[in-house]
């Protein structure tokens, strides 16, 4: 039941962007070649069938190949304008035609740098627990100018992080456990470090999780005492 939930709820969104680029299509018109330019001069032949991604493009004009490619695109989930252009390197579409396509669906709103970093932050800050210095360099991976990267993370302050990053560490905390105390440490602090955490907040935030986890509660004459679990900065 919940996967026919799920893969309802995904082709639901699926044809209500399949509608938003219908409309778009019909905002853009035809593309216009840049004025005073007798043609797109291609730099070598397009590729209409190549790539993982590729369905048969509309043959001829190179103008409207890299609409289709780029709408095929688009219908799947949001790109940067970085990411389409690389596309349609790879599909060997001319550089001025690329240009004159791209600046049109940035003109209709169907490629948004802005909006498109700030979702790519919250989902990939929220699912995967990234951290600023991961969340940066990839945005930086996908063409995302720095001053845009920059505002996208704004949200994300040191607090923010460093409530992200004790939410992973009690998830792994268990588990990191049985290996002993020093092995749960560096493992942890790995962890962290590999979702781009700084080494002061990964530090600070899973000391204190062995500590807490270590410490019995109050008056319950359980567990191991602080000394015996916790000595301090175990390498």
């Amino acid at each position: 039941m919940g996967r026919r939930a799920t893969g309802s709820r995904d082709q639901d969104e699926r044809t209500a962007r399949i509608a938003e680029l219908n409309a778009a299509i019909a905002a853009m018109g035809t593309p216009q070649r840049p004025s005073g330019a007798p043609g797109v001069r291609r730099t070598g032949p397009v590729r209409p069938d190549s790539g993982p991604d590729a369905e048969r493009d509309p043959p001829g004009d190179p103008l409207a190949v890299a609409r289709s490619i780029c709408l095929r695109l688009l219908t799947g989930a949001a790109r940067s304008r970085s990411d389409l252009a690389e596309a349609l390197r790879r599909r060997g579409i001319p550089d001025d035609a690329a240009a004159t396509v791209l600046d049109r669906l940035t003109e209709v709103g169907l490629v948004d740098d802005v909006s498109y970093a700030a979702a790519f932050v919250a989902s990939k800050h929220r699912g995967r627990g990234l951290g600023r210095i991961a969340l940066r360099a990839e945005l930086r991976r996908k063409g995302i100018a720095a001053d845009l990267a920059d505002q996208a993370m704004s949200p994300i302050d040191t607090a923010a992080e460093r409530g992200r990053a004790a939410a992973l560490v009690m998830r792994r905390l268990d588990s990191a456990m049985f290996a002993g105390l020093p092995a749960a440490r560096r493992r942890l602090l790995g962890l962290l470090a590999r979702r781009g955490y700084p080494a002061s907040v990964a530090t600070s935030v899973v000391d204190e999780a062995l500590r807490g986890y270590c410490e019995p509660a109050p008056d319950d004459g359980l567990g191991d005492s602080p000394d015996e679990c916790w000595t301090g900065d175990q390498r």
